[in-house]
């Protein structure tokens, strides 16, 4: 394995406020990646690799933004760009269809990729990990005012359950039904991502929303300032969905003053964030791409404090999907 410290090229991120927005045209004014068929990331031979994110309000594409530099400044030969999606769903199929060599997605989703059921009904996606990122937190909110405490509040109500085709709108969906609510009848659906959810509560064309990303979440950071947030608990839903669907999905509390107001800690359900690829990516590539993401991980704390989650003992323990020949050589190692 070639090491990190011989292939790092140009400067570090030094803070993550002065250094984002140019982060963010680097990343995503590119070029369209130039890998695909028998060559790029599939053959190894170099070029450019297209990361698939989110919405600009959550944390896949500022991460996404993150990976995309140290990729270009310690994968030799390879560049990298940050595609702006609406998340989990869509980033599996620009993996299945060539047009991203990189996707962050929430495990619930990535199951239903490996399986070929639900979204994925078409067809079961030849994918593998890269490794456990951090734990994504669905996060429900409203506002003060709504009388919306729990999910059962939402009855009747405006909600929001995500942008269509992203891991918030599976899960919403899933949390809404344990509930006891119908998607479709016992709530007036909206589906939005999350800037467009904060911007809804603000003027009072929604009553609450979900949210499914790290914490914490820059959009809900900016809700919480305006002093009338109100985050929902869960947490009580993440057993019965994990007997229905799934292990990926857990109870796990959002830590007091994580948001503005915050006093408590508020009990929701987390799923942990895999980084995928093509099972058909070279596995020199596949390790070189996972060395130098997790061994710069403190330059990816500083565009968001989610990377702090990455740990190289414990990323490659994911059950529902195969992790990738070459970062399971440098887990090995790194372990």
């Amino acid at each position: 394995m070639t090491s990190t410290s011989n292939k790092v090229r140009g400067s570090r991120i030094v803070a993550a406020a002065v250094l984002a927005p140019a982060l963010f045209l680097s990343a995503c004014g590119s070029p369209a990646p130039e890998t695909g068929g028998g060559g790029g990331a599939e053959g190894g031979e170099g070029g450019t690799l297209s990361i698939a994110t989110g919405g600009t309000g959550g944390v896949y594409y500022p991460l996404g933004g993150g990976f995309a530099t140290v990729i270009r400044e310690n994968v030799e030969g390879y560049d990298a760009t940050v595609q702006e999606t609406n998340a989990s769903v869509d980033n599996m199929l620009l993996i299945q269809s060539g047009a991203a060599q990189l996707a962050l997605a929430v495990g619930d989703v990535v199951a239903d990729a490996v399986e070929g059921v639900n979204d994925f009904e078409s067809g079961a996606l030849e994918i593998c990990s890269l490794g456990n990122v951090y734990n994504n937190f669905l996060q429900p909110i409203s506002v003060e005012g709504t009388g919306i405490q729990t999910v059962e509040d939402m009855q009747g109500k405006v909600v929001s359950v995500g942008a269509p085709g992203s891991a918030t709108e599976v899960a919403a969906i899933r949390t809404l039904e344990a509930a006891g609510l119908d998607p479709e009848t016992d709530i007036e659906r909206r589906q939005l991502g999350v800037a467009e959810t904060v911007a809804a509560l603000r003027d009072g064309t929604i009553d609450a929303g979900f949210w499914s990303g790290g914490l914490p979440t820059g959009a809900l950071i900016d809700l919480a300032a305006d002093g009338d947030m109100v985050l929902i608990p869960i947490g009580e839903y993440a057993a019965p969905m994990a007997e229905e669907y799934g292990e990926y999905y857990v109870e796990q509390e959002i830590p007091a003053e994580t948001y503005e107001g915050q006093t408590e800690a508020i009990s929701v359900i987390a799923s942990p964030n895999i980084l995928v690829a093509a099972s058909s990516m070279d596995e020199q590539l596949q390790e070189d791409i996972t060395t130098a993401l997790f061994e710069n991980k403190e330059q990816l704390v500083q565009v968001h404090p989610a990377a702090e989650e990455m740990d190289p003992a414990t990323a490659g323990d994911v059950p529902f999907v195969e992790t990738c020949p070459g970062a399971q050589a440098y887990f090995d190692q790194a372990g």
